[in-house]
């Protein structure tokens, strides 16, 4: 079976990769390998996907999801039989200050997605979407039968935008898609603008911390390991139309279509100053605090009901927290040599 990774140089895309060699499926990768961060850690990236044993069946190819022609071409040489599509600009904050980038990655870069899948008979497309969709929702766990019209940044607008646009795809072409909306993702080689790769260099350096919303944001931290092996096993199992699904009373996570929805975190919410106490405990120092408002964009609390998707696919995610921020300091300081 012949696998493609989009954003195969990013966090939980390189981790996919390596984790399919694991299972020694055949892997291409492709990624633009832009500079929203750090390249070099990018690069890395691909290049320890490069070190497993069984690194003779990838591939990378440096490319932009959003390169109609690029992408047609791909997907005509490769004959994929299914594709993880982790490629996008992500950042909620980024998408204030520049939008377009998220429709050429985001909205653009899935069009041509589809069109790849649709063209060449993928037996089933699994796609990227983002615990963001839920916006301005406040109520608690978040269910993939909630209403989710209500975005609070263009980033979580794109990815519902993808949601629907894949439920076009499956119910005029019979394309298999499943969207996973990811909660907070952390762990080894995780990505620089995000929180726990932020607070671990900040203490690191006994520099201060900014903490916004003055700490009571909740989230829904899900370690890298939990979080791959739920992608991997949706991919496996392939999106199957609702034969239940009524119209009158529509499940927006299923369909008549092969069209599915799931929400895939710890549902575990913790508390931002307990997260952080989390790191100071692993790095045995303590943190000097900057006490900030909610920033534009951002929601207090994030908290993922995976129920679906653990009778679906027998998702669960079985590390712990003071575990996985083990892991990643641990390599944080390897890596950094700190």
């Amino acid at each position: 079976m012949k696998i493609l990774v989009t954003g195969a140089a990013g966090f939980i895309g390189a981790h996919t990769a390596r984790t399919l060699l694991d299972q020694d499926f055949s892997v291409v990768g492709i990624d633009n390998v832009n500079d929203y961060y750090d390249i070099s850690l990018k690069e890395a990236r691909v290049d320890w996907v490069n070190t497993h044993q069984n690194a003779k069946h990838f591939s990378f190819i440096k490319m932009d999801v959003a390169d109609r022609s690029a992408m047609e071409a791909l997907f005509v040489e490769h004959q994929f039989d299914r594709v993880i599509h982790l490629a996008a600009q992500a950042g909620v904050r980024y998408s204030i200050e520049n939008p377009h980038a998220y429709i050429d990655a985001n909205i653009v870069g899935f069009m041509n997605i589809l069109e790849g899948c649709r063209n060449h008979k993928v037996e089933h497309l699994v796609y990227a979407s983002s615990s963001s969709v839920y916006g301005a929702n406040e109520a608690m766990p978040f269910s993939v039968t909630d209403n989710v019209d209500h975005p609070v940044s263009l980033y979580a607008a794109s990815k519902k935008a993808n949601e629907l646009m894949a439920h076009t795809y499956s119910h005029l072409y019979g394309l298999a898609t499943t969207g996973l909306r990811f909660f907070t993702v952390y762990g080894p080689w995780g990505r620089p603008d995000m929180a726990p790769f932020k607070f671990t260099k900040a203490i690191s350096e006994d520099k201060p911390i900014d903490v916004y919303n003055f700490g009571n944001h909740r989230r829904d931290f899900t370690y890298i390991d939990d979080i791959v092996a739920g992608v991997i096993s949706s991919t496996m199992h392939t999106a199957q139309p609702n034969l239940e699904w009524d119209g009158k009373q529509p499940d927006p996570s299923t369909s008549k279509a092969p069209y599915r929805v799931y929400n895939i975190g710890a549902q575990t919410p913790v508390h931002l100053l307990t997260f952080i106490e989390t790191i100071e405990n692993a790095l045995g120092k303590k943190a000097e605090k900057n006490m900030l408002p909610m920033q534009p964009g951002d929601v207090e609390a994030t908290y993922a009901d995976v129920e679906s998707l653990v009778k679906d696919v027998g998702y669960r995610p079985s590390v712990s927290l003071e575990q996985g921020i083990a892991e990643f300091v641990a390599w944080y300081q390897g890596y950094y040599k700190s």
